[in-house]
Order: C-alpha cells, then sequence, then structure tokens
C-alpha cells in the first residue's frame, strides 16, 4: 500500500485548522500547520517533503490565491487546494488558472476534502514516478554518462553542454565507435525536448528509396509494396530529436529534400500532395570529413554548411588515453555483473597493454575487448594472457623485448602472491592451477614460501 503523503495546513482559525488536521490524520495523512503566510512559506522552504497544501484565502498578512505561484516556485511537484469562508465564483477561477488543484467553502464542501485528498495525492505520487524515471533516464542516457575526465573530453562536454538546451542543428564529427550517439543522447536529455521522443536512424543502412520512406513516410499505394499509410522518424520525433547517424551516406537527392525540412520544418510524404509541418530538432554525425565531401562535390555544400552551424568533435581514444583505466573498469564492472562473475582486480600489465594499444575502433573496440576478456575470466583478475593477440603484439617489438616469457611467468605469480598476502590457495585458484604446480613454480623461480 502506498505511503500517505505529507500535507500542509495554512490558516488562521485556530479552531477550524486543529479539527481539519485531526480529520486528516485519521485518514493516515502527515499534517503540518501554519497560521499565517510567513510560517507557511516557512515550512514549504524547510520540508521539501510536503506533498498537498491546504491554504486560506484570507489571511492576517497575505491572500492565499495570490500565494500560489510562490508555492510552485518552491515545490512544483506540490498540489494546492484553496478553501474561503466566503466563497466567489471569481476566486475559484482564479486559483485554479494559477494551479490551484481545487476549490472549497468552508463549511459547505468538507464532505469533499478527503476524497480531494486523495485524489492529489494520486497526482503527486504520479509526478514523483515520473520524475523519478526522467532521473534515472538522464543518469543513463545523459552527460554523467560519458566516462572520462580528460581535459579533452571535458572540453567537449562543456562545448556540448553549452548547445544542449537550445534548438540549433548539431554536427557531429568523430571516428567510428568514439561515441558520437552517446552525445546525441545527452543532447536531447539535456534539453526542453527531452520528454518527447529520442529517434535514431543510421543513414547507412538503407538505400535510398528506403530511407526516404524511412524518414518521411509514405500513402498507401506510393510504390509498390505500400499497402497501407506510414508514418516517418520525422513524425515520430515531432517535438523531440531526430538524431541522423552516418550523415556522409545519404543520397544527394535526399539530401536536398533534408535541407528543406531544416529550412522550412515541413516536408511531402511519398505518393503526397500535401505538406506535413513537423518541428523536429537534427543532431547529425558522421566519421567522414564533410567539408571535404563537399568540396569533392559528394556532399551538398549548402546542407554542410546548414548541418555545421555547430559543429562538435569527439576526440578518439587515441587522444583520451588517461581516461582508459576508467573506462575499462566501468566495463568490467559492467559485464562482471553481467555474467555474474566476480572480477575484483585488473592486473597492471593488463592496463598497461590497453593504454599502449592504439584503438582504430575507439570505446566500441575497448568494450568488446573487455567483454571477451570476461567471457574467458575463470578467476577473479584480468591478466594479460586473456587479451587477443592483436592487443599483445603492439608492445612485443618493444616494451617487451628481451623479455622472456618465463621471467613474464616469475613477475606475474609473484605479483598474484602479494595480492593474496602470500595465501598459495587462493594464488592457485587466481592463476588458474593447482596448488602443487603452484609450489612447484615458486620452487622453480626461486620464489619465497
Amino acid at each position: 500500500m502506498p505511503t500517505k503523503s505529507n500535507i500542509l495546513i495554512i490558516d488562521d482559525e485556530d479552531k477550524f485548522r486543529q479539527l481539519l488536521s485531526r480529520i486528516i490524520e485519521l485518514e493516515g495523512f502527515t499534517v503540518l500547520q501554519a497560521s499565517n503566510v510567513k510560517q507557511g512559506i516557512k515550512l514549504i522552504e524547510q520540508e521539501k517533503n510536503i506533498d498537498i497544501i491546504l491554504i486560506d484565502v484570507k489571511l492576517p498578512d497575505g491572500n492565499g490565491i495570490d500565494l500560489l505561484e510562490k508555492i510552485k516556485a518552491i515545490n512544483p511537484i506540490c498540489e494546492i487546494i484553496v478553501m474561503t469562508a466566503f466563497g466567489t465564483i471569481h476566486d475559484g477561477v482564479k486559483a485554479m488558472k494559477l494551479g490551484a488543484f481545487d476549490y472549497f467553502t468552508k463549511g459547505d464542501d468538507n464532505d469533499q476534502i478527503i476524497p480531494a485528498l486523495n485524489r492529489a495525492s494520486d497526482k503527486v505520487r504520479l509526478q514523483k514516478r515520473v520524475l523519478e524515471l526522467e532521473n534515472k533516464l538522464e543518469s543513463k542516457f545523459g552527460f554523467d554518462a560519458i566516462i572520462g575526465k580528460s581535459k579533452v573530453i571535458q572540453d567537449t562536454i562543456h562545448l556540448a553542454k553549452k548547445v544542449a538546451p537550445t534548438d540549433s542543428t548539431v554536427l557531429l564529427e568523430g571516428e567510428t565507435g568514439a561515441g558520437k550517439e552517446l552525445f546525441a543522447q545527452a543532447l536531447h536529455y539535456a534539453s526542453p525536448r527531452k520528454n518527447k521522443s529520442f529517434v535514431a536512424v543510421n543513414c547507412s543502412s538503407f538505400a535510398k528509396d528506403l530511407l526516404e520512406s524511412e524518414l518521411f513516410g509514405h500513402k498507401k499505394g506510393s510504390f509498390t509494396g505500400a499497402i497501407a499509410d506510414k508514418k516517418g522518424l520525422f513524425e515520430e520525433a515531432n517535438d523531440g530529436t531526430l538524431f541522423l547517424d552516418e550523415m556522409g551516406e545519404m543520397n544527394l537527392d535526399l539530401q536536398a529534400k533534408l535541407l528543406r525540412v531544416l529550412e522550412t520544418q515541413t516536408y511531402i510524404k511519398l505518393g503526397d500532395t500535401k505538406p506535413t509541418k513537423v518541428n523536429v530538432r537534427i543532431v547529425a554525425a558522421t566519421n567522414r570529413d564533410l567539408k571535404k565531401e563537399s568540396e569533392k562535390e559528394n556532399f551538398r555544400a549548402d546542407l554542410y554548411y546548414r548541418l555545421s552551424s555547430f559543429k562538435i568533435v569527439i576526440p578518439s581514444l587515441r587522444e583520451r588515453k588517461e581516461d582508459i583505466e576508467e573506462l575499462a573498469n566501468y566495463f568490467v564492472a559492467m559485464y562482471s555483473a553481467k555474467m555474474k562473475k566476480r572480477i575484483n582486480f585488473i592486473d597492471k600489465e593488463f592496463l598497461k597493454q590497453l593504454k599502449n594499444h592504439d584503438w582504430k575502433g575507439n570505446i566500441r573496440e575497448l568494450k568488446n575487448v573487455i567483454e571477451r576478456s570476461i567471457i574467458l575470466c575463470d578467476t577473479e583478475i584480468l591478466t594479460c594472457n586473456l587479451l587477443p593477440s592483436e592487443i599483445i603484439n603492439h608492445e612485443t617489438s618493444s616494451n617487451f623485448s628481451g623479455t622472456t616469457l618465463a621471467s613474464m611467468e616469475k613477475n606475474h605469480i609473484q605479483k598474484i602472491l602479494i595480492q593474496t598476502k602470500g595465501n598459495k590457495t587462493k594464488s592457485a585458484e587466481l592463476l588458474g592451477i593447482g596448488l602443487t604446480t603452484l609450489y612447484r613454480k615458486m620452487e622453480e623461480y626461486n620464489l619465497e614460501k
């Protein structure tokens, strides 16, 4: 059973306030009291969990109706019920226009107060749930989801935060796997459109005709196979954000239609004669240099300049190697939980190999390498033998030159013994070898027993 709401009564008639408070408390609500505007405002500012406010119109130091806007500014989620001993239609209309949940005349409507409180309580509970879900979405898809403390990524986030609250079109440039879609989502959830749809489409995944139908929709019979009207992604994203990934792959003819949408916020569906109007923010992304492509006439120059009114270049992982350890720890925690494995430690040599790799596939490649390592890992520690050969081989010619396999094995066993504080059973378990084998290796490498 849901918890009852917290209620504040602001009324200068002591007997009425005490009686009303007692009646409401018997229904399971928690009640606070104030006898004037000053006391009421102080409680609203101090008690952040007040859900419903019952307020008298005529108070010693103010008018309850005039107080509505101030209360909503302090606590936007709370619902306000206005009470008066001298009810007028004018007061009731004004109260409702200013955001009151309901309006009662004292004495005449006492039997309606509890049902009204229950309705208001349900509304507040729903609003809190929506806010909770919004906060979870912002945490999952907002700027907080972008991992990294390097200057280059923090500067990029700062730039994106500046443009996020606007309706400006944004062009995200960066290598494949660098996190362009993550930035697009963050831009959406940090904008006034966050409660509307975020729709993503990869322009390279469709042939020209199919992409046009996907974006703009079509009318029944507009082409073979069009057996019914279909809404396009622009309509699906109305009042929200449309993310056009791999923008550089879009056909030149379709680019002209997109330019018209950007200029007029209207388009014509396939097979239709009337324009459709939409209100959509465009965030585009590409791994190609669209400026150079436009100079080669592979991309419309007018569309490029329209898209690049605000351009953000997403740094590659090679440019922010100081973030690799934090990213690796995040992916280890994520995949360990997903696969129900206990991975408590990442070997320093493992991290060193990650930091020395070129990461042409960027964060996506790192993510895949960590996932693979977790799948292969049978102990509580990630070690170099779990890494793909192409990552190990990257360093072989330099850092490992002159290093024998035996010395690497010795160093690794030594590290595990230090980590387990000399616990041989635990060390053998982490190394994935038998206890007898461990003792033999320790004797072979002259390690202290």
